[in-house]
């Protein structure tokens, strides 16, 4: 199991979450992870289509509130009351908000 951050920030006014890992920290826009969400709200369970049009996500959208879910992943609350999927730390590590 990979080892959770060591600190997590969410800047509203840059719109920008921080994760600081052992070996260094990255950044996510909000509105790229808000897309990058993989719940079966965002993505279909079967064909691993993307449901989410992510060119409807509002470019000031902030997150609300983060909530640890036990050792392993985010539950992240948006601004356009999606809360529904959880980011595991081995999603957070894999997505490329630069690439």
């Amino acid at each position: 199991m990979l080892q959770a951050p060591l600190d997590i920030q969410a800047n509203r006014d840059q719109r920008i979450l921080t994760v600081r890992w052992a070996d260094g920290s990255r950044e996510y826009p909000f509105v790229f992870l808000r897309g990058a969400c993989q719940c079966a709200h965002c993505v279909d369970e079967w064909t691993g289509e993307q449901l989410l049009d992510t060119s409807r996500i509002p470019a000031d959208i902030v997150i609300e509130k983060l909530e640890l879910v036990g050792s392993y992943a985010l539950r992240i609350h948006w601004s356009d009351g999606h809360h529904a999927g959880l980011t595991t730390w081995e999603r957070l590590r894999d997505l490329q908000p630069h690439a």
